[in-house]
């Protein structure tokens, strides 16, 4: 049994691999809570989404990848933000058409004879060839993350949990909202190197969503939260290495197999101590 747990250690991809599951364990499971508390789910998935054409652009300059990505968050924020402002349809509406316009760009763009190969990497990730680099560089990104979320831990429950409240508090919802996608976008380029743009998401809000399923509580959430998305990283990647499968499609459906035991002991819990509302 030791030496099964510790053959994948011995090989520098897996280790790495190890270590970029937990730096985007911890942030999804941390931005997760807030991304439920504030019901953006749908933004914070169709922000994943929509920086594809950074990242393929990233990889036909010659660029960091997180250098595109981040270009390509601060677009997809800017477009959607022109359009809510002069759409007439609903918010969740002007959101859809942006990101698909871009996603399609970015598949264009993907397609270009020019593009060198491995651009299916940037979809699907590449858990197994995350360099060193790129794993500090996710530390530092994850560090700011904590900050913040330390910093302002405070005004964000204040606003999440009575938008009402905000205003006689001195704060705003939107900007609030606006922090947590903030947060959201650092995040996604944390996980975008090892997950890629499709499965990214699922970090995002599978871990935070079935924690929701076991309390009520925001403080025990936030730790189930993290400790779900670390267990099912960790699983996911010693899984790849022994069926000898994609490490990060591995990451994603050990997590909807934990969002699906979560439903079913939330099911068997008894009604009187289900989850009804989430409170601090």
């Amino acid at each position: 049994m030791i030496d099964w747990l510790l053959e994948p250690l011995r090989f520098g991809a897996s280790l790495r691999a190890l270590i970029e599951v937990t730096l985007i364990g911890v942030a999804g499971g941390v931005v997760g809570c807030w991304v439920i508390l504030y019901r953006v789910s749908y933004s914070a998935e169709s922000l994943a989404h929509g920086l594809l054409p950074g990242l393929v652009a990233a990889t036909l300059l010659g660029l960091p990848i997180l250098l595109g990505g981040a270009v390509g968050i601060v677009a997809a924020a800017i477009l959607i933000a022109l359009v809510n402002r002069f759409a007439r349809e609903s918010a969740d509406t002007a959101i859809a058409v942006v990101i698909t316009g871009l996603f399609g760009f970015g598949v264009l763009l993907a397609l270009s004879p020019d593009t060198p190969p491995g651009t299916a990497e940037l979809l699907f990730g590449d858990l197994l060839g995350v360099s060193d680099t790129e794993l500090l560089t996710s530390a530092g990104i994850l560090l700011a993350v904590i900050a913040s979320v330390w910093l302002m831990h405070d005004r964000l429950l204040a606003a999440g949990f009575d938008a009402g409240a905000g205003p006689s508090l001195g704060l705003s919802p939107s900007v609030m909202s606006g922090v947590v996608l903030v947060l959201v976008a650092l995040t996604v380029l944390v996980g975008v190197q090892g997950l890629g743009n499709l499965l990214v998401a699922a970090v995002l809000v599978t871990p935070a969503a079935a924690a929701r399923l076991l309390t009520d509580r925001f403080r025990p959430m936030l730790i189930l939260a993290v400790a779900t998305a670390l267990l099912a990283g960790v699983a996911g990647v010693y899984l790849s290495y022994y069926l000898k499968v994609a490490a990060g499609a591995s990451v994603v459906a050990v997590l909807v197999l934990a969002y699906l035991a979560a439903a079913a002991a939330a099911t068997l819990l008894p009604r009187a101590i289900r989850p009804t509302s989430l409170n601090t």
